[in-house]
C-alpha cells in the first residue's frame, strides 16, 4: 500500500507551516518549521487512523497525487 501524499506550504495567516493530509478529511497540522510541520502530520494520521477504526468508519486508500507527479499514457 501506497502511503498518503502529505502537501506542506507556509500559511501567511498562521505565520507557520501546515501539512495536509487530502485523502483524510480535515487531517493537517502546523509547525514552525516544515519539518516540524511534517513531524506533526504524521502524528495526527495515527490519531486521525485509530479514531476511524475505533469508530468502525472506513479507511479511505491513498489516491491523492500532485499532477506532478502523474504521468500521461
Amino acid at each position: 500500500m501506497k502511503d498518503y501524499h502529505i502537501s506542506t506550504f507556509y500559511s501567511d495567516a498562521d505565520r507557520g507551516y501546515i501539512a495536509d493530509i487530502p485523502d483524510l478529511d480535515v487531517c493537517s497540522a502546523f509547525g514552525n518549521s516544515p519539518a516540524e510541520a511534517l513531524k506533526q502530520a504524521k502524528v495526527a494520521k495515527r490519531a486521525w487512523l485509530a479514531a476511524a477504526h475505533a469508530e468502525k468508519k472506513p479507511i479511505p486508500t491513498p489516491r491523492y497525487r500532485p499532477v506532478i507527479y502523474q504521468t500521461s499514457t
